[in-house]
């Protein structure tokens, strides 16, 4: 298993300038819940799962196998 960044640069960049001005909150979602802080809950349990290979909900961390 493997984290990486995403590739694509202007993703990463839209990403991160959006946690910048959420306080470090998932910039794709409206609620500021303290699971959707980076890096999300939902992202942690698809690490987790032995199966799951993607991106996060945001497209700026993947998972490969």
């Amino acid at each position: 298993m493997k984290i990486t960044i995403n590739t694509n640069e202007e993703v990463v960049k839209t990403v991160k300038e959006g946690l910048a001005r959420t306080g470090g909150y998932c910039p794709c979602r409206l609620e500021r819940k303290e699971e959707y802080k980076c890096m999300c809950e939902e992202f942690k349990a698809q690490i987790a799962d032995p199966d799951f290979e993607g991106y996060c909900h945001c497209m700026l961390y993947y998972k490969s196998k």
